[in-house]
C-alpha cells in the first residue's frame, strides 16, 4: 500500500493499518503529543485506533512543541 506521510511517499507492507499502528511504525515517541490529519481533515485522537488508512491516503503528523520567550 502506498501512502504519503508528511509529504514523503511511503510503501507499507501491511494491508490493514490504523493511525495508532502507523504512529508505532514511524516510531513516534509521544503519540499523545501529535495531531494527525488524514487527507486534509483532523482526526480525533480517540479515533486513531478505529481509523484505517488506505492506499493513496495523505497523512500529516503535527507535533506539539513547547517553548516561548521571556
Amino acid at each position: 500500500m502506498q501512502i504519503t506521510v508528511n509529504g514523503e511517499t511511503n510503501e507499507l507492507k501491511e494491508s490493514e493499518v490504523n493511525l495508532l499502528k502507523l504512529l508505532e511504525l514511524r516510531k513516534v515517541e509521544s503519540p499523545e503529543m501529535v495531531a494527525v490529519q488524514l487527507n486534509g481533515e483532523f482526526v480525533e485522537m480517540s479515533s486513531y485506533g478505529s481509523t484505517y488508512i488506505k492506499s493513496g491516503d495523505a497523512i500529516e503528523f503535527l507535533f506539539f512543541m513547547g517553548g516561548g520567550s521571556k
